[in-house]
């Protein structure tokens, strides 16, 4: 008899969802291809020889205990340094006892989503979003309700509005999800104003803030804006941070500040997970940050990702057509381009693909798969005449695609 996995595969698994950009980063392998999709750091920016000086260090000083078990909390050491960092950098209340390390930030996304939502649970996010926290909390069947982006990275009329509707229904959501600098995929920030009425709002009606911060660090220019969390004096925001935009995502190292409540709940699930992250690169990190290598590295990167994002702008005035517009992001790594109406950056994606060029549509970072002209472009990977040459190649599609007739819109968004 053939086994009939379709009967054994649970419900939750039936329901998840593959990533668009890891789909892309298979199709893009090929010689020759430019991908301008993937959100990957710049190989240039790895500090290999520090970072083989500090395994060297690991393998004289603690070589025995770095190859053990560790405990589920993350190593002791590591966390130390950590909220002292978080405490003199980003201005966050924390000790050691409120930091827990995980493997990636998906993983803490996916320990939120386990523990905050039941099947048909709602949280908010705004609209576009990360492609990451929409399949982590669609995995577990939560109900998604989009607020619109504005200048001030948030739209809080429209955030009101909604939980006020949803109020009068008797919902009251869980969670609010922000990337809330240098957002993936926009690359914009929300204002010290909105972050402080976020707070409010959050207050009033009784939800948390999970403030997803891997881009924070990232500045390029102006004042660092205060991070959610460091204004948080109630234990309402749930912070989440990362090795894998300052130092390697190879680690698959991050962290999460949280209430002990949280900490502890999470501790939990990762018990049934995965035990512990990996301890030896916990001690790699913690050599790291106590050389004292860690500032260093980031301004390194901030001035590598300054002058790509300055090359991609320079090429997207350069080649793109005039009715293009796109964000100029402060830091970061990604810019967000929006077309005509009529250009859909999905059906036209196959034309890009003849081109040997790649971008992630914008549809991707919308739960209910709206703003189909659109696209996210990523700067921080590639060479500068990379760039150059990719965004060349991709005006080129766009203008052709602009000469086409008119897409019918009503019957896109119905699928037929």
């Amino acid at each position: 008899m053939v086994v009939n996995y379709d009967r054994l595969f649970s419900a939750r698994s039936k329901n998840l969802k593959s990533s668009e950009i890891r789909e892309l980063l298979k199709l893009t392998q090929s010689p020759g291809f430019i991908s301008l999709a993937g959100g990957l750091p710049n190989p240039e920016a790895f500090p290999v020889e520090i970072i083989h000086e500090c395994i060297e260090k690991v393998f004289k000083t603690n070589i025995h205990n770095a190859l053990q078990y560790g405990t589920t909390e993350g190593l002791p050491l590591l966390r130390s340094v950590l909220a002292q960092r978080m405490r003199e950098r980003k201005g966050i209340d924390c000790e050691l006892h409120d930091i827990l390390i995980t493997s990636g930030a998906q993983q803490a996304l996916s320990f939120i989503a386990f523990n905050l939502l039941d099947p048909g649970d709602t949280y908010i996010t705004s609209a576009p979003t990360y492609l990451g926290a929409l399949q982590a909390f669609h995995a577990y069947q939560g109900n998604c309700e989009c607020i619109p982006m504005n200048d001030e990275g948030i739209d809080i009329d429209s955030l009101r509005r909604n939980l006020k509707r949803l109020h009068r229904t008797g919902i009251t959501p869980k969670f609010l999800y922000a990337v809330a600098t240098f957002q993936n995929p926009s690359g914009e920030s929300i204002s010290l104003d909105h972050r402080n009425e976020l707070l409010e709002i959050a207050s009033e009606y009784d939800f948390i803030i999970v403030e997803d911060d891997p881009y924070g660090e990232l500045v390029f220019e102006g004042k660092p804006i205060p991070s959610i969390k460091s204004l948080d004096k109630k234990g309402r925001v749930i912070y989440l941070g990362t090795f894998s935009k300052v130092l390697a995502p190879g680690f698959r190292l991050a962290w999460v500040i949280a209430s002990e409540e949280i900490i502890n709940k999470f501790s939990l699930t990762k018990q049934s997970s995965d035990l512990c992250s990996n301890i030896f690169v916990q001690y790699v990190a913690y050599e790291y940050i106590k050389g004292g290598y860690l500032d260093i590295q980031i301004n390194h990167i901030k001035q590598l990702y300054h002058h790509k994002r300055d090359v991609m702008i320079q090429a997207l005035k350069e080649y793109f057509p005039k009715e293009a517009k796109w964000t100029v992001p402060g830091g970061g790594m990604f810019l967000w381009v929006t077309l005509p109406k009529n250009v859909n950056t999905r059906l036209m994606f196959k034309r890009a693909v003849a081109k040997k060029v790649a971008y992630v549509v914008g549809d991707a970072f919308y739960p209910d798969s709206s703003n189909y002209n659109s696209m996210r472009l990523n700067f921080s990977y590639s060479d500068d005449n990379v760039i150059k040459e990719g965004i060349k190649r991709l005006a080129d599609v766009i203008k052709e695609e602009m000469t086409t007739t008119p897409y019918d819109h009503d019957a896109y968004v119905s699928g037929v």
